[in-house]
């Protein structure tokens, strides 16, 4: 049968219309024809029209959703436990695998992990550059932890989960705090380098930089509020809020004390200024 420029070999119709008729099939030989049924046996069964594959691997995918307000890693994490002893009973070349968001999430995970070292090099390198003292970046360093103390909170209070997109957040939140510190750091050692007295300039760094660092805090966490809602991003606007929120008031008191106690600023240094002696020659 011709049609158009193709050319389809068929059986004629009253032969395709019977299954059982397959076996008397004729395939051509080098020797001449030979029935389909002497080359092997041909029975029914059923099977899937379409074999999904991973990996080259026939799969069966099951999906579900969660209910409540049930986070989806927490309810994958406990069926992936139930699933233990299932797995153990498993024939040969059958295994049970987590994928979705889980599995995403563990692959971003572990992107992070390899460019780590290559980035906390990078900001210490920058943060050295800047500051000049080893005492004072260290100082600053110091207050990025602080941050953790928020992001805590604001997952706990909003339900999010602590996942690849609020890590993400949580590492721009480090910057974000580390950048208040090497401010009010610049700015305490300018003062010192102005002639103020050590403790007068800790606190008097302190209270002029208290309000841009507010001010800009402030800034970043009201610009958060439109993703709080997001499903994908909102994990991360809720750690980076909780983060900036508490860090910045906890660095504004905790970082001078940190300062007086890393460079040992007493007191009684309060008021004093330091002394000039001229010598003359003659």
């Amino acid at each position: 049968m011709i049609r158009g420029k193709r050319c389809i070999a068929q059986a004629p119709k009253s032969e395709r219309v019977d299954p059982a008729k397959l076996t008397s099939l004729a395939i051509p030989t080098p020797n001449g024809p030979v029935p389909l049924g002497s080359l092997g046996h041909v029975r029914d069964t059923l099977e899937y029209g379409v074999i999904w594959e991973r990996d080259r691997q026939p799969t069966i995918t099951v999906q579900a959703d969660v209910r409540g307000d049930a986070q989806g890693i927490d309810v994958t994490r406990d069926i992936d436990h139930a699933l233990t002893s299932v797995r153990a009973t498993l024939p040969v070349g059958y295994r049970i695998d987590v994928g979705g968001a889980v599995e995403e999430s563990v692959k971003g995970q572990t992107s992070i992990n390899a460019e780590m070292p290559l980035m906390i090099i990078a900001v210490l390198t920058l943060l050295m550059i800047q500051l000049k003292n080893f005492a004072r970046t260290f100082i600053v360093v110091l207050t990025a932890p602080l941050g953790l103390i928020g992001v805590v909170t604001a997952l706990l209070l909003f339900g999010k989960p602590f996942g690849f997109v609020a890590l993400l957040g949580v590492i721009a939140m480090f910057g974000i705090i580390m950048r208040n510190s090497v401010i009010l750091v610049d700015q305490i050692d300018q003062d010192i380098a102005a002639g103020h007295a050590r403790f007068d300039a800790i606190i008097g760094a302190t209270v002029r930089r208290f309000r841009p660092i507010m001010l800009t805090a402030a800034a970043a966490v009201l610009a958060l509020i439109p993703l709080l809602r997001s499903g994908f991003f909102g994990p991360m606007a809720t750690a980076l809020m909780g983060g900036i929120t508490i860090a910045t008031v906890l660095t504004v008191f905790f970082l001078p004390a940190l300062y007086a106690t890393c460079f040992k600023v007493r007191h009684d240094e309060r008021g004093t200024q330091p002394v000039v002696v001229e010598h003359t020659e003659v």
